[in-house]
C-alpha cells in the first residue's frame, strides 16, 4: 500500500462508516485476533463496525475481547447478509481470495463496495481497492499493528486491541519459534505488552484448555503417525470414526501436525483428517528450512499458505489420499534432502 493509497484510505475513515470485517472460513487465532483488533480500533473511531465470520471457531478463542459481538454467517445468516449488503467498506483479513470464505464467497463476489485486504499469504487476488500484502510478515495481526502505524494510530492501541493482536502473533509464530518471527515481531510484541497485553494470561487462555477427549484423540493421532525416513517425512491420519469416538470439537486437532515435525530428522510433516460432512480430507502441511509446502499444497491439494505452513484438501478417500501423498514424495527427493 503506497502513500497515496494510505492517504486516500485515511480520508475514507475520517468520517463514520458502516464497515464489515471478514476473516477466512474456520478462523484461527490470527484471523480472530486481527479482525477483533481492527474492530476495536474502528469502533473507537465511531464507525459502525462488525466482524462477520464465515462459520464457527474453536472454544479456545472465545475469550478474546469483543468475541461475543461476532456475527457467525452460518448461525445468523440473514443478519450477516444485511451487514455485508449495507457495508460502505469491507476489510478482508488473513486471506487473499474470496474462495477462502466458504459460503460467503458468492455474496462477496456480488457485493459492489470498497474492499481493503490485509494479508500475509502468497499470491493475492486483485479484488481489493486497497491491498496491504506482505508475505514476509509473521502474521496478519502484526500487519494490523503496522496498518495502525500507517494511520498514525498506534498510540490509540488499547489493552483490548493489544490482547487481540498479541494472540494472533503468538499463535501464527508458534509462540515465537517459527522463522517468520523477526526482530520487528519482537519489538511489536514488546509494545503490545506495554500497551496492556497480558502475555502469560493470553497464553494460558489459549493453550491451557485441553479436554480429556482431546488428549485421548492426540494419543490416537500419535499412534497413527507414519514415518518415512527415506524422505525425512512423517504424517498423521485421523478418520471420521476416530474423531467421533472422542467427541471431536472444532479446534481439537489444532497443532497436532507439529508433533510430527518435532521428530529429529523430519523436515516435512502432514496430517490428513477425514470430514464426512464436507466429503473431503482436510490437510495441514508443515516444513522446516526451504521445503515449500505452499507450492506443494497448491500443486497437489487445492490449497496454499506459506513456505513452511500450508493447508489443502483431497476429494479422495483417506486411504487413497495417503497413498497419493506417498507417491508424490518421490518427486521431491532432492528438496527433502534425501541421503542414501
Amino acid at each position: 500500500m503506497n502513500s497515496t493509497e494510505i492517504k486516500e484510505l485515511k480520508s475514507l475513515l475520517a468520517q463514520p462508516k458502516k464497515i464489515v470485517i471478514i476473516p477466512h472460513k474456520n478462523p484461527d487465532g490470527d484471523a480472530i485476533g486481527s479482525t477483533l483488533g481492527l474492530y476495536h480500533y474502528l469502533k473507537s473511531q465511531n464507525h459502525e463496525a462488525v466482524v462477520v465470520t464465515p462459520n464457527d471457531y474453536p472454544d479456545f478463542l472465545k475469550w478474546v475481547p469483543g468475541e461475543k459481538e461476532i456475527v457467525n454467517f452460518e448461525q445468523k445468516n440473514d443478519q450477516a447478509k444485511k451487514f455485508i449488503s449495507e457495508a460502505e467498506l469491507i476489510f478482508t483479513l488473513d486471506f487473499n481470495h474470496f474462495s477462502r470464505t466458504g459460503q460467503v464467497e458468492e455474496i462477496l463476489n456480488n457485493t459492489n463496495t470498497t474492499y481493503v485486504m490485509i494479508d500475509h499469504h502468497q499470491q493475492p487476488d486483485d479484488y481489493a481497492k486497497f491491498t496491504y500484502s506482505d508475505v514476509s510478515c509473521s502474521s496478519t495481526c502484526e500487519m494490523v499493528y503496522h496498518f495502525l502505524g500507517m494511520l498514525e494510530a498506534t498510540a490509540q492501541i488499547t489493552p483490548e486491541i493489544a490482547s487481540c493482536l498479541y494472540l494472533g502473533i503468538m499463535t501464527d509464530t508458534g509462540s515465537f519459534r517459527f522463522p517468520s518471527t523477526t526482530s520487528t515481531t519482537h519489538r511489536v510484541i514488546a509494545d503490545l505488552i506495554d500497551k496492556g497485553a497480558k502475555n502469560s494470561e493470553i497464553h494460558q487462555q489459549t493453550f491451557d484448555t485441553n479436554s480429556y477427549n482431546r488428549m485421548q484423540l492426540l494419543g490416537v493421532a500419535l499412534n497413527n503417525m507414519k514415518i518415512l525416513p527415506h524422505y525425512h517425512t512423517a504424517y498423521i491420519t485421523l478418520s471420521q470414526k476416530e474423531l467421533d469416538d472422542h467427541n471431536f470439537k472444532k479446534g481439537d486437532t489444532e497443532g497436532f501436525v507439529n508433533y510430527s515435525l518435532g521428530i529429529k530428522g523430519i523436515i516435512f510433516a502432514a496430517i490428513f483428517i477425514e470430514n464426512e460432512a464436507e466429503k473431503i480430507i482436510k490437510i495441514s502441511l508443515r516444513s522446516k528450512g526451504d521445503f515449500n509446502v505452499n507450492e506443494f499444497a497448491r500443486k497437489h491439494f487445492e490449497g496454499g499458505g506459506h513456505i513452511n505452513a500450508a493447508g489443502g484438501r483431497s476429494l479422495m478417500s483417506l486411504e487413497e489420499t495417503q497413498q497419493h501423498f506417498e507417491e508424490l514424495l518421490s518427486n521431491y527427493e532432492k528438496e527433502l534432502n534425501y541421503e542414501d
